[in-house]
């Protein structure tokens, strides 16, 4: 998700309301620097229910303007979707940083592997845990 108006633009485009609400969590995760929880996310928009912003990022990440990040402790974040093509996560335990990759070889042997069980796969995604160069350092 580049701006909040270009996720503004695709939400409309694809038969969305861009109500007031959706705007303002629009405009809060576009100055996000960092992954966020739903909670940070709501403490930032106090005037809007938490379950609304649930259901806003929910919506948002089906759109593919976020990206759900799961987190090897099991909790979960949002960020900003990159480039919008389908891509993995390298995620950091120490800082918590996130870091894009893409790899078609890897994309290729995960539908081989689903072929080869008779498994119809409908998505995937890969997460990577470590620590970044700035917190091996």
């Amino acid at each position: 998700m580049s701006t909040a108006t270009d996720s503004a633009t695709r939400l409309e485009d694809t038969g969305h309301r861009l109500t007031a609400t959706r705007r303002a969590v629009l405009d809060a995760i576009a100055h996000s620097p960092r992954p966020f929880t739903i909670e940070q996310l709501s403490a930032r928009l106090p005037d809007i229910g938490r379950a609304t912003v649930f259901r806003t990022v929910k919506l948002l990440s089906e759109l593919e303007l976020v990206c759900r990040l799961p987190l090897e402790d099991g909790g979960v974040r949002y960020q900003r979707a990159g480039s919008g093509e389908h891509h993995h996560h390298l995620i950091c335990g120490g800082c918590g940083a996130v870091a894009e990759f893409s790899d078609p070889a890897l994309d290729d042997a995960i539908e081989r592997n689903a072929a080869a069980a008779g498994f119809a796969l409908d998505a995937h995604s890969a997460e990577l845990y470590g620590r970044c160069a700035s917190c091996r350092g």
